[in-house]
């Protein structure tokens, strides 16, 4: 299956009211979900499966939400004093924008107090502009990806400091 073929997917599902939608074939697997009428996004996750070679080990499947995910920094060394921050990941692959369009303020600044379901940022992924929706209210301590960068699932994006 090649993008032009998951992009018509994608448009058919979207114009179709369908809430999710899985297919499955023989190497890859496609999960479409579309959000509720009130915001108008679709998330599109394609996961290629690996052929299985008798000396690879086989791996755990790795559940993916549209979701933004916050959880603790990890400690590491010259890392304590960012211990007690909260880390926002991205929630899918795609190209990181701070800006709501190139002649706009970014959506959030360095020392911004954030509240919870506040529009950090827009990931496109083919095409379609996400909005990034904070999970937790705070500071912004620093954010980590540049303008216009491109960012996988799970990337850390921004510190924030929840106190």
């Amino acid at each position: 299956m090649d993008l032009k073929e998951i992009q018509n997917l994608i448009k058919f599902v979207a114009k179709s009211g369908a809430s999710e939608v899985k297919l499955e074939m023989d190497d890859i697997k496609i999960t479409i979900k579309t959000a509720s009428e009130d915001k108008n996004e679709t998330a599109a996750y394609i996961q290629q499966i690996p052929h299985s070679s008798p000396v690879s080990q086989p791996q755990a499947p790795v559940e993916q939400t549209p979701a933004t995910t916050a959880t603790t920094a990890p400690s590491a060394p010259g890392a304590k004093e960012d211990s007690r921050y909260i880390t926002i990941k991205s929630p899918i692959i795609g190209t990181f924008y701070r800006k709501p369009s190139p002649d706009k303020p970014f959506f959030v600044e360095v020392g911004d107090t954030i509240s919870q379901g506040d529009v950090l940022c827009v990931i496109e992924a083919m095409k379609l502009f996400n909005e990034i929706e904070s999970e937790v209210s705070g500071k912004i301590v620093k954010v980590l990806v540049d303008d216009s960068s491109p960012v996988e699932f799970d990337q850390p994006l921004f510190l924030v400091d929840p106190s």
